[in-house]
């Protein structure tokens, strides 16, 4: 019986704690973008949602911001889900107070990739110029690099590594959370039955009843569009007339120049500006994945970039979103180290 009061107690104690801890505020605001103009469809105007610590409305102090990429499929909204793990964070001091910000990036077609398109949109110019300069017009951050962080999960990580390795004079910081997109593999692959799918597949109706087809449209659209090729409006470095693979070669050289393991050479003095590199990946998140991010990692490696590479047990979306998960105790806690807060 006294036990059973204990733990009774106890629980009390921790819902009374939990009901104390200090809560931030989210709220939803929207840029409009000159660099996000297009003749697709594509909205150039778009939500964000930002997370303001807590004590935020009652004094003068600035911030440091992490931006958030969201993976395919996903947008701004991922907020709510996140913003309980963020107040716990602060609350047991596992990261001082900051600001958190996570555009809306989704297209028509489901992912941007946080990439100059051109025809679709240029989505990277909207990240790093027109999106810093508005939270930093309208909030109160601390608008210098050493205090700007950039992350982000899967379609995310991609976009994260590719947006710091462009523009280290606008972010120091970056880690990467299970990056896809990094390079050609598994079922991005010409021998998948990807290209083969698409290849029998004549309109965007029956495209999104596929997965791997949508994300190479995707891909296509970020890195290769043409306006005069409808219904997808992008050429593909792969392509099946039958049982033939056709390899455009030209192509792929645009892929190439947009996927990070390709990218490392030419941005070489970039990545050495950075001040920390930090990815992470799921062992059983699939060998597209996992190779990938291994590739990438070594290639790193080879060339002398500083940076951290864990893989941990779980898969592409496990314990990542959780209290005892990847965002609140590693992902968090390394801009915490590396980014700089007020005095």
């Amino acid at each position: 019986m006294k036990k059973l009061l204990f733990i009774l107690a106890l629980c009390i104690s921790m819902a009374s704690v939990l009901a104390q801890t200090p809560k931030g505020t989210v709220v939803t605001d929207s840029v409009y973008s000159k660099h996000l103009e297009n003749k697709m469809g594509e909205k150039p105007t778009r939500a964000v949602s930002i997370y303001l610590p807590p004590g935020y409305d009652k004094g003068s102090q600035r911030y440091p911001v992490i931006y958030f990429l969201h993976g395919f499929m996903g947008d701004n909204r991922m907020m709510m889900g996140m913003a309980g793990l963020l107040n716990e964070a602060i609350a047991s001091h596992k990261i001082r107070p900051f600001i958190m910000v996570v555009p809306d990036e989704k297209t028509s077609y489901d992912g941007s990739f946080f990439s100059n398109s051109g025809l679709f949109g240029n989505w990277e110019d909207f990240t790093a110029y027109d999106l810093v300069a508005h939270v930093d017009k309208k909030y109160r951050t601390i608008a210098t690099k050493e205090s700007r962080g950039i992350t982000g999960h899967s379609m995310g990580g991609y976009g994260a590594i590719k947006i710091a390795m462009h523009h280290p004079d606008i972010f120091s910081s970056v880690y990467m959370i299970s990056p896809g997109a990094l390079t050609i593999v598994r079922e991005y692959g010409p021998n998948s039955d990807t290209f083969k799918e698409i290849a029998g597949i004549t309109t965007m109706e029956d495209l999104g009843k596929t997965y791997f087809g949508k994300v190479m449209i995707a891909f296509g659209r970020s890195w290769s569009p043409n306006a005069n090729k409808p219904p997808f409006y992008c050429d593909l470095p792969f392509e099946y007339k039958g049982d033939e693979l056709i390899v455009r070669q030209d192509v792929l050289e645009k892929w190439y120049a947009n996927m990070p393991v390709h990218m490392i050479e030419d941005n070489l003095t970039n990545l050495q500006q950075l001040k920390a590199i930090k990815m992470d990946w799921g062992r059983n998140a699939g060998e597209r994945f996992t190779q990938q991010c291994k590739m990438f990692s070594q290639r790193l490696e080879n060339v002398g970039v500083q940076h951290f590479a864990e893989e941990y047990i779980g898969t592409h979306t496990s314990g990542i979103y959780t209290t005892d998960g990847r965002i609140p105790n590693q992902v968090l806690p390394f801009f915490d180290f590396y980014l700089e807060f007020e005095e």
